[in-house]
């Protein structure tokens, strides 16, 4: 379980069918199988290296989330250990599990923010987004500012200290990204497609 609150950087690099991770910036404590948030896909550490860590990507994980693509570039990934019970919850629950794939439709800079708008590119996904409502994206935990389309595109605003802190400022228009629905949206829909079948 994480929270969305991304702690450091990574850059992704591949060595004999293994996939390394270089800690960037931030360093936190991490030990063999831990469980770290990767570009918010949930990932087991399997060996430790001096800068770097390694894990395993499944087949599955690279056909359905972005780290396919990334995973044949020395590509930014965002990092999160997994959230201790001790821990403050600045975000919102996040599973690491990823739901589906954004495109990023436009990047506007503002004065003091930036403004992305993402299309789901499964349009099912849409019912999930939520005036104001919670949604991560490549594992950040951020805020719905508004939404067109029934919600299948909607736009999130980033302040200086994520866009600096974190690898949405290296995308560009075109660009795919990971998302994850808020699990209380999903939690309700299914208490009451439940319901509805008593």
């Amino acid at each position: 379980m994480f929270t969305g609150i991304v702690q450091a950087t990574g850059k992704l690099k591949k060595s004999n069918n293994t996939t390394f991770i270089e800690m960037l910036d931030n360093h936190f404590d991490i030990k063999i199988g831990d469980s770290i948030a990767v570009d918010g896909i949930c990932l087991t550490v399997k060996e430790i290296l001096k800068e770097s860590f390694a894990v395993d990507i499944s087949e599955e994980t690279l056909a359905k989330t972005t780290l396919g693509e990334k995973s044949r570039t020395s590509s930014i990934v965002n990092l999160e250990p997994a959230l201790k019970i001790s821990d403050r919850l600045g975000g919102h629950i996040v599973s690491g599990h990823v739901d589906g794939l954004g495109q990023v439709v436009d990047i506007k800079e503002l004065d003091k923010s930036w403004m992305i708008s993402i299309k789901w590119v499964k349009k099912s996904f849409s019912k999930y987004v939520v005036n104001k409502g919670s949604i991560c994206v490549n594992g950040i935990s951020l805020t719905i500012a508004d939404f067109q389309e029934n919600g299948q595109i909607f736009d999130i605003a980033i302040i200086p200290h994520t866009w600096n802190s974190t690898n949405l400022r290296f995308l560009n228009k075109g660009n795919h990204v990971n998302l994850e629905a808020d699990a209380l949206v999903k939690y309700v829909e299914r208490l009451l497609f439940n319901n509805k079948d008593e």
